[in-house]
């Protein structure tokens, strides 16, 4: 038996199967046409559920290790009472997106939770290669940490979540918290994210229904590591699948769907968590491919695991 679409999926992006079967796919090493295809797409799914009015948004910056000013927004709920506060990265490849594109879903995690969130703008690949978007992410975790207290936050709360790449940041940033001893992280929310770069073969059962495709994959890595993509000494703060010993990272929750490219390296890195003695909440959704969710926000698949993501928020 071979895999399918989970039926409400199937049916929520049959109005964009036509135009994705007759386009033509931009070729492997090419990001600006991967830039000029997916940025209109991730932002309109950005904006197709309400943004909530009761979440306020202001502007901050951070000062980068090569002294660059990282732009950062803070989103807090409407009387949010003093607590935990959570690190957002996006996804996109480490190549495309910016923190505009995710006002949405990220408005929608804090009315829902109540726990306030603050996005980094971190540069991109290939125009700032490693290790600058990890310093960057690094750097956004130090001034979350330094200005808790005019921001009611308890540091010994702060957890740190993304998508995609962004979920690939948020494991990152963990191991490197963890090898400079701080600033502390209580909670790592992964969403289905992007660990390895050698996943570079495609699985005939997933490759018909991938959205984002191992050529991508082929062309954000290199994007990223440069020559060293795939080689033998890429570290695990550029792809945690490299990591060796998992010892004392922060509890995570992981998620990915059955039909996502990185369903592999997400379930081997929950199983190194594990194996570590980290605590992990694993979910593997059948039917499903990458970032499912923004594209069938209605289907009860999207709507139980928008659920797991707030529960876990309120947890921290």
């Amino acid at each position: 038996m071979s895999f399918t679409y989970d039926p409400e999926f199937a049916a929520a992006i049959a109005p964009m199967a036509g135009a994705m079967a007759d386009a033509t796919p931009p070729a492997v090493g090419d990001v600006e046409a991967r830039r000029a295809l997916w940025e209109p797409i991730i932002a309109a799914s950005g904006t197709a559920q309400p943004i909530p009015a009761d979440v306020k948004m202001s502007d901050q910056y951070a000062t980068a290790e090569d002294g660059a000013q990282i732009q950062m927004r803070w989103y807090v709920k409407d009387g949010a009472a003093p607590g935990p506060a959570v690190l957002f990265f996006h996804g996109g490849g480490y190549i495309f997106g910016h923190i505009d594109h995710f006002d949405g879903p990220v408005a929608r995690y804090v009315s829902a939770s109540g726990v306030p969130m603050l996005s980094v703008e971190y540069r991109r690949a290939p125009e700032h290669p490693f290790p600058t978007p990890i310093e960057d992410a690094y750097a956004a975790l130090r001034w979350l940490h330094e200005h808790a207290p005019e921001r009611g936050v308890d540091p010994g709360r702060i957890g740190v979540m993304g998508d995609s790449a962004g979920g690939g940041m948020a494991a990152a940033v963990s191991i490197l918290a963890r090898e400079r001893g701080g600033p502390k992280i209580t909670r790592q929310i992964l969403i289905m994210p992007m660990l390895d770069d050698r996943t570079t073969t495609p699985d005939p059962h997933i490759a018909p229904y991938a959205l984002w495709s191992n050529d991508d994959s082929a062309t954000a890595w290199p994007a990223l590591l440069g020559d060293a993509a795939g080689g033998p000494d890429v570290p695990a703060t550029a792809a945690p699948a490299r990591l060796e010993d998992a010892t004392g990272l922060p509890p995570a929750y992981i998620e990915v769907g059955q039909l996502d490219v990185f369903r592999d390296e997400d379930t081997a890195y929950a199983t190194k968590l594990s194996r570590a003695g980290v605590p992990v909440e694993f979910h593997l959704h059948p039917g499903v491919p990458h970032e499912f969710d923004s594209i069938a926000f209605n289907s009860d698949v999207a709507r139980r695991a928008i659920a797991d993501r707030v529960r876990v928020l309120k947890s921290i």
